[in-house]
């Protein structure tokens, strides 16, 4: 897959838009963007006469050579990466699942731990709490120390 318009997003592109605007002006923006179009088109023209020609001078033997694949990025995902792809869909569902366990496992460990604070006797509630439980705190005597 190829990045389309040099790998610019919408938003980028209307910002550029803004500013060529802005900078240009709306009554030559049309002039200017005629004469890019024409830009554009003559130099895909140059680059596919060139992939003709280097197909013509290579010879009957490279007839089927698809010019992507001399890109370097191309190539090393379509030989190195190709191979590498499933190993990594692996791991990442493996995460994924690991993900589901956790999540399922601390909320478990969340219910019974507020299912238990009703009932656990010495926590931090039956201090507050003493005289209701029936039980006395110790008093405390500041000048004992």
């Amino acid at each position: 897959m190829t990045p389309l318009l040099l790998d610019i997003n919408g938003p980028e592109f209307v910002l550029l838009l803004v500013i060529a605007v802005i900078l240009f002006g709306p009554e030559r923006l049309p002039d200017l963007a005629r004469k890019a179009a024409r830009l554009l088109r003559y130099l895909r023209t140059v680059a596919g006469s060139a992939q003709q020609q280097l197909s013509k001078e290579l010879g009957p033997e490279f007839e089927n050579v698809d010019f992507r694949d001399l890109n370097p990025k191309a190539f090393v995902q379509k030989h190195l990466l190709d191979d590498v792809e499933p190993v990594i869909a692996d791991v990442k569902s493996q995460v994924a699942d690991v993900g589901k366990t956790i999540k399922s496992s601390s909320a478990d460990v969340t219910d019974t731990i507020n299912s238990t604070k009703d009932r656990s006797p010495g926590g931090p509630q039956d201090a507050v709490d003493g005289e209701s439980r029936g039980r006395s705190l110790t008093p405390f005597d500041l000048e004992a120390t």
